[in-house]
């Protein structure tokens, strides 16, 4: 649901037609039911991997600190300007965030990258609330900068803090799941992707459940507003598939055979996916345009003021 709707706004903001929204959850759908009937044993086959995928992958291995920083806060300097996309702290969120970077777990996540030690000293060079779309409605969400180490083999990161809320899926009531919403978002993370996961850690701050997450310069979207309907379909396959085998490995054949008949059900004439992914989609979409004007209203205004 989540990539669904990802891919339906990036697709909405572009200049591609509005039926090419339903294609590529056709086409979402395809892949993962493709990959839930793969062999899980077998070594995974890349063959199909679409162009533009492996151009991006192409392009994350020679990414360094500078592009990241170029990207996200549009300066290498080791400062967060504050502007449209990034407002100023208040000095309760400064000392929140100040204490948060001074916590042995955060240290320790910070510092176990390869060319990193774990003796560094880290320190917070700067942050600011990161107006991010709908990850920033009414939430905390902030993006902050810090160095590890010191002298000249001193490096910068930076982090993104996200406030973990309460899932709104349903969950088998069989599985064990941790109580804490920043911990259910990050043993998921593992679980499904476990080099991302990895990356992140369950915290606390201001009274909020939150996960902290260092982001790479390896960390490239695709950009779809770029792309042309086709290329948009391929992209929406492949990255469903990915998803697909990650849910697949903590399924049992039995499992994945019962989930792959549920998926095959409710299709309509007019679209080869699930009616109720269809329906939940737009209805996402919807109203995340209710609730990013409403925040533009009562938030973004104010702040103008």
């Amino acid at each position: 649901m989540s990539l669904g709707l990802s891919l339906a706004s990036a697709a909405r903001s572009s200049d591609l037609p509005g039926v090419t929204t339903a294609k590529i959850l056709e086409e979402l759908i395809a892949g993962y039911q493709s990959a839930l009937t793969a062999d899980f044993d077998a070594p995974r086959d890349r063959s199909h991997r679409p162009r533009q995928i492996q151009k991006i992958l192409n392009q994350s291995i020679r990414r360094r600190w500078r592009h990241l920083a170029e990207e996200r806060i549009a300066d290498v300097e080791p400062k967060i300007p504050l502007g449209k996309r990034f407002w100023a702290l208040t000095k309760q969120e400064q000392a929140g965030i100040k204490r948060l970077f001074a916590e042995s777990d955060t240290r320790k996540l910070l510092t176990h990258l390869k060319g990193r030690d774990d003796t560094d000293i880290v320190k917070l060079v700067d942050a600011a609330y990161w107006v991010k779309g709908c990850s920033s409605l009414g939430r905390l969400r902030f993006a902050a900068l810090a160095r590890i180490g010191s002298g000249s083999a001193a490096t910068f990161c930076l982090v993104d803090l996200k406030e973990a809320v309460s899932a709104a899926a349903p969950r088998n009531k069989r599985a064990k799941m941790p109580r804490d919403n920043a911990e259910r978002v990050v043993t998921g993370a593992r679980a499904l992707s476990p080099n991302l996961g990895e990356r992140m850690v369950a915290t606390r701050l201001l009274d909020s459940a939150v996960v902290l997450r260092e982001l790479m310069p390896q960390d490239i979207k695709p950009d779809i507003d770029r792309l042309s309907r086709e290329q948009a379909m391929a992209i929406a396959r492949y990255l469903a598939g990915v998803v697909g085998r990650a849910h697949g490995r903590q399924l049992d054949r039995a499992e994945r055979g019962e989930w792959l008949s549920d998926l095959s059900k409710n299709h309509t004439k007019l679209l080869e996916a699930p009616s109720w992914l269809w329906s939940n989609v737009v209805e996402l979409l919807s109203i995340h345009e209710v609730a990013y004007l409403e925040h533009c209203r009562r938030f973004a205004l104010a702040h103008e003021a």
